[in-house]
């Protein structure tokens, strides 16, 4: 890079323990691989930080977590803004791009109930939390007996929530409670073949200006390409269906070699109706989009509707 030391690399964060985490680890990645740089970390309220008391869908989806950050990225308040790549929208914001993707913790979902009960071991009509409509339809057509209750807030009071007995369990993702060092409290990583998780789950996204190409070669070193691999398809098995936040739209994938093999859900928010395909092939983008076409085939798009 040139000069270095002339520059102050500024890193947008959301204010929540987890947020903060995330970004303070890929700052560590960033100071170690460029040791004489200057770095700066600023935070920033999103819309989804500050409405807790209504389901995602209905506050706008995936941008409410990304919306700010993207505005402070265009207008130079910051210079990089490190999102959970599942929250991120899968068409990049004019102006913007993903400069890296680092190394992806686990992309499970976890169950956490108070009892210590597995998912087929909670009662009938146990009260299961999750604001997640892709949860919600998948548990649904595990075990439809169960009573699904809304669960909004941070990681903290989620688990809090699940503790005090206001849920007899909860369904959170596995790399945010390994992150805070809370995995104690798992009582199951729950099997991808009962509940696969969304597109990038487990993967943190670095953004940042599309122009600035200093910025974009700073990154490379923490750029983690299968990983990246793994999540281009997924969110290419995203993009060809259309789906947003709203619509019960599961993948997950992972490389052997050169080959990578995937698998995706499109389900009804009921569970009643669930559509499950997989691929394989070496192009990311490609394959994602061919287990697409094969879940349009079965009748995806009358569950996206």
């Amino acid at each position: 890079m040139n000069n270095p030391t002339t520059r102050i690399i500024t890193l947008g964060s959301r204010p929540s323990k987890l947020a903060r985490w995330q970004t303070e680890h890929i700052l560590a990645q960033l100071k170690s691989a460029w040791p004489a740089l200057s770095f700066r970390l600023v935070t920033l309220v999103t819309t989804g930080d500050k409405i807790i008391d209504r389901p995602l869908p209905e506050i706008g989806g995936k941008g409410v977590f990304t919306a700010e950050l993207e505005s402070a990225l265009l207008s130079g308040e910051i210079d990089l803004a490190v999102h959970s790549l599942k929250d991120l929208p899968v068409e990049n914001s004019a102006g913007l791009s993903i400069g890296a993707v680092g190394l992806r913790a686990c992309a499970q979902d976890v169950l956490i109930s108070a009892k210590g009960e597995t998912l087929w071991e909670l009662p009938v009509g146990a009260r299961l939390g999750t604001s997640s409509l892709r949860r919600e339809a998948q548990v649904k057509a595990a075990r439809p007996d169960l009573t699904i209750l809304p669960l909004r807030g941070n990681v903290d009071t989620r688990l809090r929530k699940v503790l005090e007995g206001e849920y007899d369990a909860i369904i959170l993702a596995a790399a945010g409670i390994e992150r805070l060092g809370l995995g104690n409290h798992i009582t199951e990583y729950i099997s991808l073949d009962v509940m696969l998780p969304a597109p990038g789950q487990g993967a943190l996204a670095i953004q940042c200006r599309s122009g600035d190409v200093e910025l974009l070669q700073l990154l490379q070193p923490i750029h983690d390409l299968p990983t990246y691999n793994a999540v281009t398809a997924e969110r290419a098995f995203l993009a060809a269906l259309g789906g947003g936040c709203s619509a019960p739209v599961a993948a997950h994938a992972t490389l052997d070699g050169a080959q990578l093999e995937i698998r995706g859900l499109v389900a009804g928010i009921d569970g009643r109706r669930v559509i499950r395909v997989a691929a394989m092939g070496e192009d990311p983008k490609k394959t994602g989009g061919l287990l697409a076409q094969k879940a349009l085939d079965q009748g995806a798009a009358e569950l996206l509707r």
